[in-house]
């Protein structure tokens, strides 16, 4: 876990850009050392503005350890899945008085997984099988593109155990294999523009409500108290159940009456 004291050592150093003398500097060899990182790297950081400068004695660089904080903070970032340009944002956030902290609490708060999906490992010719033989290079292509399996040789991972048994089932009852995927095509479109708009609802009345972002001190309230996923799972359910309520009285009453004619 992201420790609060080493994000607020740098903190001084982060803001000012200059560093105050402390009770131990490095070289930049040292700092790489203790930071467990290379000297090719500690530049790289240096050139994107990860660090501050350095303090200069002429023509050495002496680096505090405010400098070996930022670093270790950096790593740690780095083991989450954070890209550099994502800790560069990070960086600069808690620069302007953002903790660190609350931001991946709120990080944690929003963007954890909501699919607790099972991948399914299969070769090509078991989920050929499956499929009963319905799965030809373009009709695979698509599946791929569409992101429910992945290939790597003769191996197939299917993204999903309940979409791979619910495609099969389909298959079964005589619906062509395209037109599954046509229709999964339209469901990710057709969520996707859900997702965004609920995000967006409490984007809109939660994190700014008409004023910008929230205020340093608001974050980890934020992080508390943002829970998104009953609320929505609740709400797409309820709606989808309605909408199909509607589909099917009329697909019935359709039929019915193609019957009578």
């Amino acid at each position: 876990m992201l420790a609060r004291v080493e994000a607020g050592a740098d903190g001084d150093a982060g803001r000012a850009g200059a560093q105050a003398p402390a009770a131990r500097e490095y070289r930049i060899g040292e700092l790489a050392r203790e930071a467990g990182i290379t000297v090719r790297t500690l530049r790289y950081y240096q050139e994107r503005r990860l660090l501050p400068p350095p303090r200069r004695a002429g023509r050495i660089a002496w680096y505090s350890q405010a400098h070996l904080s930022r670093l270790r903070v950096i790593g740690q970032l780095l083991e989450r899945g954070h890209t550099l340009g994502g800790i560069g944002e990070l960086l600069s956030a808690w620069e302007q008085g953002y903790d660190l902290t609350d931001l991946l609490g709120l990080e944690r708060a929003l963007t954890a997984p909501w699919s607790d999906e099972v991948a399914v490992p299969v070769t090509v010719a078991g989920i050929s099988a499956l499929l009963s033989g319905q799965l030809t290079p373009d009709v695979l292509e698509e599946a791929v593109r569409l992101g429910y399996i992945e290939v790597d040789g003769d191996r197939v991972v299917h993204a999903s155990r309940r979409l791979l048994d619910a495609t099969t089932a389909l298959v079964r009852e005589g619906i062509p294999l395209p037109a599954i995927l046509a229709t999964g095509r339209e469901l990710q479109a057709g969520l996707d523009k859900l997702a965004s708009s609920f995000v967006d609802l409490v984007i809109a009345h939660v994190l700014d409500r008409g004023r910008g972002l929230p205020p340093p001190q608001e974050v980890a309230r934020l992080a508390e108290t943002i829970e998104l996923r009953p609320v929505a799972r609740t709400v797409v359910d309820a709606e989808f159940g309605r909408a199909m309520d509607r589909r099917a009285r009329v697909t019935y009453d359709e039929f019915i009456r193609a019957l009578t004619r």
